[in-house]
């Protein structure tokens, strides 16, 4: 796909109004009590993996209304000292996998926490966990218009719940330091990136790849590929809806948990993307509060830099740890 989208000069200055609903900020902290109430503590039970030089555990934490979030956590075998951790996310559709999938940041000499995301994993990758509030196993998508009616009824209300708790466990775990935990993710795992920053104060660094989640208002319109396609469709059928739909997605996006985050941010953006368009990255990145940076590849679409953008986000990683693992 050639660009479709704003100019080049206008994306990188183009900073929309947002229209933060009424009492957003209660309703998160409400939400996150709630789940904080209602759940247990983690378990990290020992994977048994064949790899030499790291090790994994498979994690259960509490998640939204404390029901089992699944995890994996894989730390370098050799270390001294509490390590510095990075928390990842998933794209649409995809589960956490298997343990041995995830080497990158544990190589590195992080600690890697993958949280596996409810209800999904039948689409490309697989998923253990399953969404009691949508009362299924893992399936395919789509997931965006699940109780979209409503904020309090809305799927990705308790996915984002899921993702600040993700976050605690990993900053409550013995072997982590707390005051180096990062955030990542590539599409729908970027969108939930930005929500974990702009709800845990403790995150010092956010690394969003192609976020998903950001201007819905801008995304439903523009783009008719899924996963926003998803909502366009419900409204096609559901024509009376538009107000509350508003409303709930009002509640979920990107931009205003942005306008919230602190951490010090390494954006990516593809000026091809024709899944998450650029100028709703843009919109998310133009509102970040904290320190930021974004790395822009011009002839590509959702699938993002990949591998090459990886170096990119070890070398902010180091950057903002420093040699000896403290915020630099």
């Amino acid at each position: 796909m050639a660009l479709f989208d704003l100019p080049e000069s206008e994306l990188r200055t183009y900073c929309p109004e947002r229209e933060e609903p009424p009492g957003f900020g209660a309703f998160w902290t409400r939400t996150l009590e709630e789940a904080r109430a209602a759940a247990p503590g983690p378990r990290f039970e020992a994977a048994d993996v064949p790899l030499a030089t790291v090790e994994a555990f498979d994690v259960t934490f509490g998640g939204a209304g404390g029901s089992p979030v699944r995890a994996w956590l894989v730390l370098p075998r050799r270390r001294e000292d509490r390590v510095p951790c990075v928390v990842e996310f998933l794209g649409y559709g995809g589960g956490r996998g298997s343990a041995h999938e995830w080497l990158l940041y544990a190589s590195a000499g992080y600690a890697h926490l993958v949280m596996d995301t409810r209800g999904q994993g039948g689409g490309w990758r697989r998923g253990d966990t399953p969404d009691p509030g949508a009362g299924g196993e893992p399936h395919s998508p789509g997931f965006l218009t699940q109780g979209i009616r409503d904020p309090h009824t809305s799927y990705y209300r308790r996915l984002y719940t899921d993702a600040v708790r993700a976050v605690e466990t990993a900053l409550a775990h013995p072997g982590i330091d707390p005051s180096c935990v990062a955030v990542t993710g590539t599409s729908q795992g970027g969108g939930l990136a930005l929500v974990a920053a702009g709800l845990v104060p403790g995150v010092a660094a956010c690394l969003p790849d192609v976020p998903f989640l950001c201007h819905f208002e801008r995304a439903i319109r523009l783009t008719d590929s899924p996963p926003y396609a998803e909502v366009a469709g419900y409204l096609r059928v559901h024509r009376d809806a538009l107000p509350e739909v508003r409303r709930t997605l009002a509640h979920l996006d990107g931009m205003h948990f942005a306008a919230r985050a602190r951490a010090r941010a390494l954006f990516s953006v593809a000026l091809m993307d024709d899944v998450c368009p650029p100028s709703t990255v843009y919109a998310a990145y133009n509102h970040y509060a904290g320190e930021k940076r974004i790395v822009e590849f011009p002839f590509n679409r959702h699938e993002g830099g990949q591998g090459h953008h990886d170096l990119e986000k070890l070398a902010f990683l180091q950057d903002v740890f420093g040699q000896g693992g403290r915020p630099a």
